[in-house]
Protein backbone atom coordinates (compact mmCIF):
# COMPACT_ATOMS: atom_id res chain seq x y z
CA UNK A 1 0.00 0.00 0.00
CA UNK A 2 1.06 3.90 -0.59
CA UNK A 3 1.71 6.07 1.48
CA UNK A 4 -0.32 8.90 2.06
CA UNK A 5 2.09 12.14 1.16
CA UNK A 6 0.68 15.65 2.46
CA UNK A 7 2.04 17.35 -0.80
CA UNK A 8 0.65 20.86 0.59
CA UNK A 9 2.73 20.30 3.92
CA UNK A 10 5.84 19.60 1.99
CA UNK A 11 5.50 22.08 -0.24
CA UNK A 12 7.18 25.07 1.67
CA UNK A 13 3.88 27.35 1.23
CA UNK A 14 4.04 29.54 4.47
CA UNK A 15 0.23 30.45 5.90
CA UNK A 16 -1.09 33.53 6.97
CA UNK A 17 -4.41 33.90 8.69
CA UNK A 18 -5.36 37.25 9.64
CA UNK A 19 -7.95 35.88 11.69
CA UNK A 20 -4.90 34.94 14.06
CA UNK A 21 -4.17 38.54 14.40
CA UNK A 22 -8.08 39.78 15.67
CA UNK A 23 -7.15 41.50 19.25
CA UNK A 24 -9.93 39.71 21.40
CA UNK A 25 -10.52 43.40 23.07
CA UNK A 26 -14.00 44.48 23.60
CA UNK A 27 -15.48 46.88 20.73
CA UNK A 28 -17.58 50.12 21.98
CA UNK A 29 -18.75 53.15 20.07
CA UNK A 30 -19.39 56.66 20.75
CA UNK A 31 -21.57 58.40 18.16
CA UNK A 32 -22.51 61.89 18.85
CA UNK A 33 -25.53 61.14 16.50
CA UNK A 34 -28.04 61.02 19.79
CA UNK A 35 -26.18 64.70 21.39
CA UNK A 36 -26.91 66.81 18.42
CA UNK A 37 -29.21 69.34 18.85
CA UNK A 38 -32.25 69.18 16.51
CA UNK A 39 -30.29 66.32 14.80
CA UNK A 40 -28.10 69.04 13.24
CA UNK A 41 -25.85 70.54 15.66
CA UNK A 42 -23.73 70.12 18.52
CA UNK A 43 -24.63 72.97 21.43
CA UNK A 44 -21.47 73.46 23.11
CA UNK A 45 -22.67 73.83 26.28
CA UNK A 46 -24.72 71.00 26.24
CA UNK A 47 -22.12 69.06 24.99
CA UNK A 48 -19.71 69.85 27.92
CA UNK A 49 -22.44 69.17 30.02
CA UNK A 50 -22.88 65.83 28.82
CA UNK A 51 -19.13 64.93 29.25
CA UNK A 52 -18.75 66.27 32.26
CA UNK A 53 -21.58 64.31 33.64
CA UNK A 54 -21.35 60.84 31.49
CA UNK A 55 -19.70 57.34 32.97
CA UNK A 56 -16.86 56.82 30.87
CA UNK A 57 -15.95 54.26 33.24
CA UNK A 58 -18.12 51.82 30.73
CA UNK A 59 -15.32 52.38 28.25
CA UNK A 60 -12.52 50.81 30.11
CA UNK A 61 -9.90 48.89 28.33
CA UNK A 62 -12.41 48.84 25.16
CA UNK A 63 -11.19 49.85 21.39
CA UNK A 64 -13.66 53.05 21.42
CA UNK A 65 -14.99 54.27 17.60
CA UNK A 66 -15.83 57.92 18.51
CA UNK A 67 -17.76 59.09 15.23
CA UNK A 68 -21.55 60.91 13.97
CA UNK A 69 -23.76 58.29 11.84
CA UNK A 70 -26.28 62.03 11.16
CA UNK A 71 -25.36 64.05 8.49
CA UNK A 72 -23.77 66.92 10.36
CA UNK A 73 -21.22 68.76 10.72
CA UNK A 74 -19.02 67.88 13.33
CA UNK A 75 -16.53 70.68 15.45
CA UNK A 76 -12.47 68.99 15.23
CA UNK A 77 -13.00 70.09 19.26
CA UNK A 78 -15.56 68.03 19.51
CA UNK A 79 -13.89 64.68 18.52
CA UNK A 80 -10.94 66.33 20.37
CA UNK A 81 -13.00 67.07 23.82
CA UNK A 82 -14.29 63.09 23.63
CA UNK A 83 -11.44 61.94 23.20
CA UNK A 84 -9.85 63.78 26.05
CA UNK A 85 -12.24 62.10 28.08
CA UNK A 86 -11.79 58.84 26.73
CA UNK A 87 -8.36 58.73 28.25
CA UNK A 88 -7.19 57.16 30.94
CA UNK A 89 -10.35 54.50 30.35
CA UNK A 90 -10.47 53.33 26.80
CA UNK A 91 -7.55 51.10 25.15
CA UNK A 92 -7.67 52.44 21.54
CA UNK A 93 -9.24 56.04 20.88
CA UNK A 94 -10.54 56.19 17.29
CA UNK A 95 -12.12 58.74 15.04
CA UNK A 96 -13.80 57.32 12.78
CA UNK A 97 -17.14 54.79 12.46
CA UNK A 98 -16.56 50.84 13.69
CA UNK A 99 -15.67 49.84 10.46
CA UNK A 100 -12.69 52.21 9.50
CA UNK A 101 -11.85 51.77 13.48
CA UNK A 102 -10.93 47.70 12.86
CA UNK A 103 -9.45 48.73 9.42
CA UNK A 104 -6.89 51.16 11.24
CA UNK A 105 -6.57 47.90 13.98
CA UNK A 106 -5.40 45.56 11.19
CA UNK A 107 -3.38 48.36 9.43
CA UNK A 108 -1.43 48.60 12.91
CA UNK A 109 -0.48 45.12 13.42
CA UNK A 110 0.15 44.16 9.94
CA UNK A 111 2.86 47.14 9.63
CA UNK A 112 4.12 45.69 13.20
CA UNK A 113 4.65 42.29 11.40
CA UNK A 114 8.62 41.45 10.95
CA UNK A 115 9.36 41.04 7.12
CA UNK A 116 12.18 39.76 7.76
CA UNK A 117 10.45 35.83 8.70
CA UNK A 118 8.27 36.23 5.41
CA UNK A 119 11.65 37.11 3.30
CA UNK A 120 11.74 35.02 0.03
CA UNK A 121 8.40 32.58 1.09
CA UNK A 122 6.03 31.15 -0.56
CA UNK A 123 2.66 33.17 1.56
CA UNK A 124 -0.53 32.14 0.90
CA UNK A 125 -3.12 34.52 2.77
CA UNK A 126 -6.30 32.63 4.28
CA UNK A 127 -9.56 33.77 2.83
CA UNK A 128 -11.62 32.15 5.21
CA UNK A 129 -12.22 33.25 8.36
CA UNK A 130 -15.08 32.70 11.32
CA UNK A 131 -13.94 36.67 12.62
CA UNK A 132 -14.61 39.77 10.55
CA UNK A 133 -11.50 40.60 8.51
CA UNK A 134 -11.81 44.15 6.40
CA UNK A 135 -11.19 43.88 3.37
CA UNK A 136 -8.63 46.43 3.76
CA UNK A 137 -6.44 44.13 5.92
CA UNK A 138 -5.72 42.10 3.09
CA UNK A 139 -4.47 44.54 0.57
CA UNK A 140 -2.60 46.05 3.46
CA UNK A 141 -0.53 42.74 3.99
CA UNK A 142 -0.10 43.01 0.41
CA UNK A 143 1.44 46.28 0.02
CA UNK A 144 3.43 45.28 3.37
CA UNK A 145 4.96 42.01 2.05
CA UNK A 146 5.22 41.82 -1.39
CA UNK A 147 8.20 43.65 -1.19
CA UNK A 148 10.25 41.14 0.21
CA UNK A 149 7.93 37.92 -0.42
CA UNK A 150 8.80 35.63 -3.33
CA UNK A 151 5.22 35.02 -4.11
CA UNK A 152 1.56 35.51 -2.54
CA UNK A 153 -1.51 33.54 -3.14
CA UNK A 154 -4.83 33.94 -1.70
CA UNK A 155 -7.24 31.20 -0.44
CA UNK A 156 -6.29 27.35 1.07
CA UNK A 157 -2.96 25.91 0.09
CA UNK A 158 -4.85 23.72 -1.77
CA UNK A 159 -6.61 25.94 -3.75
CA UNK A 160 -4.82 29.36 -4.55
CA UNK A 161 -5.48 32.02 -6.60
CA UNK A 162 -2.16 33.88 -7.71
CA UNK A 163 -1.60 37.66 -6.53
CA UNK A 164 2.13 38.21 -6.63
CA UNK A 165 5.11 36.54 -8.39
CA UNK A 166 8.65 38.02 -7.95
CA UNK A 167 9.95 37.73 -11.63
Amino acid sequence: MDEIVNKVAKSGLVTINLEEFYPEVKRMNFDLKDLLWQGLALKEKDFRTFLKEHDWSVYKDAYVAVYCSADAIIPHWAFMLVSSCLIGFAKRIHIGSPSEMESAIFRDIIFSLDKNQYADQRLVIKGCADKEVPSSAYADLVTYLQPVAKSIMFGEPCSTVPVFKKS
